[in-house]
Formats: structure tokens, C-alpha cells, sequence
């Protein structure tokens, strides 16, 4: 038998009372209304409801003043406040004051019980202890096979000061993974620094990079050190490096072959040991062949590739990384910590995610701001997220949802689409023909229309921890 909530009503509106008195007489639900606020106020501290609902404006102390003093003796109970006067001052100041929801008025009576029953169920769940699961403050959280390959080369990778290139679409988590690198490596107790190359001004990287001495330039009023010097003993995390300009490639190059460099302006050699990791959305062949990324530095940096898979290739993991967002949002700001209802968790995971585990963590600080119960349920998700067709992202025929995506990626600013499309495609492509062979090249091979040396070749290329064996 489900238990029966108790609903306060405070409104000296004759009409609303007698309005929601009859809409909420459910069989759940206990309705008393009342007309004023100052003859409801100790009523309420003495036997508080499951569920508030009042008017802002009344005789004596309004609505507001009654949530604030029923809120320092019971700071739980959720309160839906209403109002005639539907503008922003009010609205702000409900919200500011701990309001539930905000309800203006005239309302549609099945939207108020609604609203009622999510504030009820919202007080039961905050009655219940939230449980963390085990494992969310691992710097990497990935269950799925792509993510277990990234594990075993940072494990691979543990204890060696070998250069990496990481690729990846933009929020797949190329810097967690470049700090994991770094926290797992001999240089863990030495600084990790990082630097993106496409935020910074062309004129000012070398400067950025190497330092400068007092007046190098106008405005160089005093010795600067550079990235390099300050990673020194421990790990550059060179991002976007496929944006990196033509004369500072060629720095970095010998910075790579010699170990030292020369600040901007300066006439003596500064020697580092540093580790580089760099990291980048582009295909770093192709801009070698168009003669935009040197290929001798292409060389030095791509001694191990580890791929990081975008977020739809690795559904399974969505739940958990929510989850991990949400109490991490909650910290953030310092409120309580929201929980996915099961039908939201499956919408989440039908989702196309083209921002990848970035735009997942910043809906999970939108909701935890924005939601109004401790639950979230898909009507409360951003309405892009929630429109007809946006948890279909990976159903229908596929020509329409490439031009989908490559609509949403040029209208994003994404520039070089070839270069980050083929690879990808090449990939998927090579991944499920082995799955149909069961790993069995020859056989691959023919099934993808190429010869065993081309598809050897892509493999060394797309995916080297496949290219040995049979």
C-alpha cells in the first residue's frame, strides 16, 4: 500500500484553495488548506507536511516569509511556491530563498499535481542515505573494451619516460588521460604542465613555451620562465599540437633532439629533462602531406599513439561517468547530489553525445542546477536533449546521421572535417570486419575490398595494438 502524503495548501484565494483541494484529492495524498500565512506558520513548525504549496502575496507575512521561517526548523520540506504576478524579481527570490518550484498563475491543475507528486517524491529520496559508488574519484572511468586498450598503455606505459601522442575527438579526455600518464609514471612527484596550442596567439607561443628575458619585446619587463622550464623534471602536455605554427615546430624539434633552448631574446642555452606528451583532434598524417605539420616532428612525437574512442562508442560506460559528474557537480556546489531516474539513465545512454564526456559533465552540472527534485527524469534534460529523435543517434541509415553530424560539427566551428572523419571511419570499418573474422586479417582484408599490406598499413597507423600477430 503506498504510504499517504501530507500537502499544506496557503492561499487566501478562495478559489485556488477550493481549485487545488479537489485536484489533489488523491489516494496518496492528504490535502489541508489554509488562508493565511501568520495562522499556517505554527501549524507547520509543529507537524510539517511532506509538501508546502503557497502564494507569495497575503495578508500579514507573505508567502516568502513563511518558506524562510518554516525552512530554519525544517531546511528538507520542499516548497512549491505560486503567484499572480509572474515576474523575474519573484522567481529570483523564491529560488534564493529554497523554493522547490515556482508555480505562476492562472496554472493547469494536472501540471500542479504533477508537480506536487515530484515534490513529494522528492521529500521521500532526500529521506534516504545517498550511495557513492566505489571507484568515482579514479581519474579515468571506463568500463568498455575501446577504454580497457587506453588502460593497458598507461599500465604499459607505467614506467617509462617515453613521448605519447594521444587522438581523440574534442571532450574525449585527452588530458585526463595525458595526467593519468603522468601520475602513473616515475616523473608522478615533478609538476604536470599543460599547454593548448590553439589558445594561444601564434606571436605569443614561443614565448609561452620557452620564456623570454627582460625586454625581448615591448612589454618584457622582467625574465619569464616558459612552460618548458617550469615542467622541468616532470611532464608538457602539449594539446591541440596539430595547430602548432610552422617556426615553433621547428623550436620544438630541437628541443626534442638536444634537450635545451634559448628564452626569447636570450643568448644562453637553458638545459630541461621533460617528458612530452601531445595530444590532438586532427590526423597528423594528412597535415603532413599538405605540407602543414613537419614530418621529422611528427616522427619524434609519434613514438606511442593511444586512441581515445568518443563517447558513443562507448555507451556502456555513460551511466557510471553520470553518475561520477553529478556527485562531482554537487561538491562543485555544494548542494545535494542528484540520482538518474532508470528511464533517464536509458535516454542518456540512447544519446548521440557529439560533445563526448565534456558536454555529459556539463549537463550533469546543468541538471544538478536546474532540476527541481533529487531524482532527474527526462523532462528535465536541456530540450535539445530531449527533442523527438535526440536519443536515436545510433539507429536509422547512417548517410543521414554523417550528414547530421557533419552539420552540427561545421555549425560548431570545426574546421578539417576530412581529417578527423576518415580516420574514424577507416577505424570502424577495420574494428568490424576483425570482429566478423574473428581477428583473422587475410580474410579482413578481403571483406573490406583492400590487400593484406593496405589493411597492414592501416592497422599500424589506426590501430597499432593490433597490428601484431596473425
Amino acid at each position: 500500500m503506498t504510504d499517504v502524503a501530507r500537502v499544506v495548501v496557503v492561499d487566501d484565494d478562495r478559489a485556488i484553495r477550493w481549485v487545488l483541494e479537489r485536484a489533489l484529492a488523491q489516494p496518496d495524498l492528504e490535502v489541508e488548506t489554509l488562508d493565511r500565512a501568520d495562522r499556517a506558520l505554527e501549524r507547520l513548525l509543529e507537524a510539517p507536511p511532506d509538501v508546502l504549496v503557497t502564494d507569495i502575496r497575503m495578508p500579514g507575512i507573505d508567502g516568502l516569509d513563511l518558506m524562510a521561517k518554516v525552512r530554519e526548523v525544517h531546511p528538507e520540506l520542499p516548497v512549491i511556491v505560486m503567484t499572480a504576478h509572474s515576474d523575474l524579481d519573484s522567481a529570483v527570490a523564491s529560488y534564493q530563498g529554497g523554493a522547490f518550484e515556482y508555480l505562476p498563475k492562472p496554472f493547469d491543475v494536472d501540471e500542479a499535481l504533477a508537480l506536487v507528486r515530484r515534490a513529494v517524491a522528492h521529500a521521500r529520496e532526500r529521506r534516504r542515505p545517498v550511495s557513492v559508488p566505489e571507484g568515482l574519484d579514479a581519474e579515468i572511468i571506463g568500463e568498455a573494451p575501446a577504454m580497457q586498450e587506453v588502460f593497458r598503455a598507461i599500465g604499459r606505459l607505467s614506467h617509462s619516460h617515453i613521448t605519447v601522442l594521444i587522438n581523440g575527438e574534442s571532450g574525449t579526455g585527452k588530458e585526463r588521460v595525458a595526467r593519468a600518464l603522468h601520475q602513473h609514471s616515475p616523473r608522478a612527484g615533478r609538476p604536470f604542465i599543460a599547454l593548448n596550442m590553439a589558445a594561444i596567439p601564434k606571436d605569443l607561443i614561443e614565448s609561452e613555451l620557452f620564456g623570454h628575458e627582460k625586454g625581448a619585446f615591448t612589454g618584457a619587463t622582467a625574465q619569464r620562465q616558459g612552460r618548458f622550464e617550469q615542467a622541468d623534471g616532470g611532464t608538457l602536455f602539449l594539446d591541440e599540437i596539430g595547430d602548432m605554427p610552422a617556426e615553433t615546430q621547428t623550436r620544438l624539434l630541437r628541443v626534442l633532439a638536444d634537450g635545451e633552448f634559448y628564452r626569447v631574446g636570450g643568448h644562453t642555452s637553458v638545459k630541461v629533462d621533460v617528458r612530452i606528451i601531445a595530444a590532438t583532434h586532427q590526423n597528423l598524417e594528412t597535415l603532413v602531406e599538405d605540407g602543414r605539420f613537419r614530418e621529422d616532428l611528427f616522427h619524434r612525437l609519434n613514438v606511442i599513439r593511444v586512441h581515445l574512442p568518443r563517447l558513443s562508442e562507448r555507451r556502456e560506460d555513460i551511466p557510471r561517468l553520470a553518475r561520477h559528474f553529478l556527485v562531482e557537480a554537487a561538491k562543485e556546489l555544494a548542494t545535494d547530489v542528484k540520482v538518474l531516474t532508470p528511464e533517464a539513465e536509458a535516454h542518456f545512454t540512447r544519446l548521440p553525445w557529439p560533445g563526448n564526456v565534456r558536454q555529459l559533465e556539463n549537463t550533469c552540472r546543468w541538471l544538478t542546477v536546474m532540476a527541481s527534485g533529487r531524482e532527474v527524469l527526462v523532462e528535465d534534460l536541456p530540450q535539445e536533449l530531449r527533442e523527438p529523435g535526440a536519443a536515436e543517434g545510433n539507429t536509422g541509415d547512417w548517410r543521414t546521421a554523417f550528414r547530421d553530424w557533419a552539420d552540427r560539427a561545421l555549425a560548431a566551428g570545426h574546421t578539417h572535417l576530412l581529417e578527423e572523419a576518415v580516420p574514424d571511419f577507416e577505424r570502424i570499418l577495420i574494428e568490424t570486419a576483425l570482429k566478423h573474422t574473428g581477428g583473422r586479417k587475410g580474410e579482413a582484408a578481403e571483406l573490406l575490398g583492400w590487400g593484406r599490406n593496405t589493411l597492414t598499413r592501416k592497422l599500424k597507423t589506426l590501430l597499432p595494438a593490433l597490428a601484431d600477430g596473425e
